[in-house]
């Protein structure tokens, strides 16, 4: 296995995980619809119910995903965990909430009241998708930082241990890109429609049926405006082409071009787009229809699998740099050894075994 390959490789199942991650989203959309005031404290409980196991397995592909970017993209990692940490703690800490209040919302002697508790969760189910989503339009607006790739080889003690230096927001600065923004929201409510979509296949109630059916129309609407405003945004925007290892040519159309240069791509962008219209199509004008969920849920899948692709391959920087354009981070300049890769190489072939797992837990849960 070449070099090239084995960088080429990872990328692709770290784009797996990101696309895994994106559909698991669907625990928080669920949450976040939890704001609605003309839901019943019966049906609510319906709901939560229906999400509240599978959270941890949200929870544990973000882990893999953030612990498989240490191992394949170390430069990434300490250049946007390091730098960007405000974003990624807000983040992380959502979570850590999220996990407590399922833990303790309905424990007895609960002193902060199951509502503190149902807030936290709201909190999460909006924070995180929109945070989530802004981080991976990264891969495309790119951030401000800059990377001093002499400190990877030097003496630590002559050139000192930062490697990438930051703005003084430390990734709070793109909450201002109205782009990045916009796909943050695009991302929420595609979790929302897919836990309504959830709840249409799960719950056998006819007032969360009917609730969900017409919650479906409402976020469709906001998010097919958001989707096609990203999506425009992105396809115009300027990119970046690979000269050299820290040299780049900026392009036109760069992401366009990508889709275009790239027929998997293309194929499972349109594919998966179909998908979840398909989806949303159907589960609102037949009454009857309840798969909803394996149509959208694949659907994104493809679609965040493709957006993966065009930001990376095709000698395309994936995290590209708003202020010194030759820090602008690829697969190939960021990657670990290729001894490093090798060896997990092997290790992945065990991935198969964890979603087969994954897939068993999931069924298990649905008998419940």
């Amino acid at each position: 296995m070449s070099y090239e390959f084995l960088q080429e490789y990872w990328w692709l199942l770290i784009s797996v995980l990101g696309a895994l991650l994106v559909f698991m989203l669907f625990v928080q959309g669920g949450q976040s619809l939890l704001l609605q005031r003309d839901i019943s404290d019966r049906d609510r409980e319906l709901m939560i119910g229906s999400i509240a196991h599978r959270w941890e397995l949200t929870f544990t592909v973000l882990v893999t995903f953030g612990g498989a970017f240490f191992a394949s993209f170390p430069l990434f990692y300490s250049t946007s965990f390091g730098g960007a940490y405000w974003i990624w703690m807000l983040i992380l800490l959502t979570f850590v909430i999220q996990a407590v209040s399922y833990k303790y919302r309905g424990a007895e002697g609960n002193r902060l009241g199951r509502e503190t508790y149902d807030r936290f969760l709201i909190a999460n189910g909006i924070i995180a998708p929109v945070l989530l989503g802004g981080a991976v339009s990264t891969f495309f607006y790119g951030s401000e930082f800059t990377v001093q790739m002499a400190k990877l080889t030097n003496d630590p003690e002559v050139s000192g241990n930062v490697i990438s230096t930051w703005g003084e927001y430390h990734g709070l600065e793109l909450l201002a890109n109205w782009r990045v923004v916009c796909f943050g929201l695009m991302v929420l409510f595609l979790s929302r429609i897919q836990a309504l979509m959830w709840f249409i296949n799960q719950i056998d109630d006819k007032d969360v049926q009917k609730w969900s059916r017409r919650q479906v129309v409402l976020n469709s609407v906001v998010f097919l405006v958001l989707f096609a405003v990203s999506m425009y945004a992105l396809f115009t925007a300027t990119g970046l082409k690979t000269m050299d290892t820290h040299q780049f040519q900026i392009i036109r159309y760069r992401y366009l071009l990508n889709l275009i240069q790239l027929p998997a791509a293309m194929a499972a962008f349109v594919a998966g787009t179909i998908m979840v219209l398909a989806g949303i199509a159907r589960t609102v004008l037949k009454p009857g229809f309840r798969r909803g969920i394996w149509l959208t849920g694949p659907g994104t899948v493809l679609i965040v699998l493709a957006l993966f692709w065009i930001a990376g391959y095709n000698s395309t920087p994936f995290y590209p740099s708003c202020t010194d354009i030759a820090s602008s981070l690829t697969i190939y300049n960021s990657s670990s050894s290729r001894f490093t890769l090798e060896t997990m190489s092997y290790v992945s072939l065990a991935i198969p075994f964890v979603f087969a797992y994954i897939a068993w837990v999931w069924y298990k849960l649905s008998e419940r």
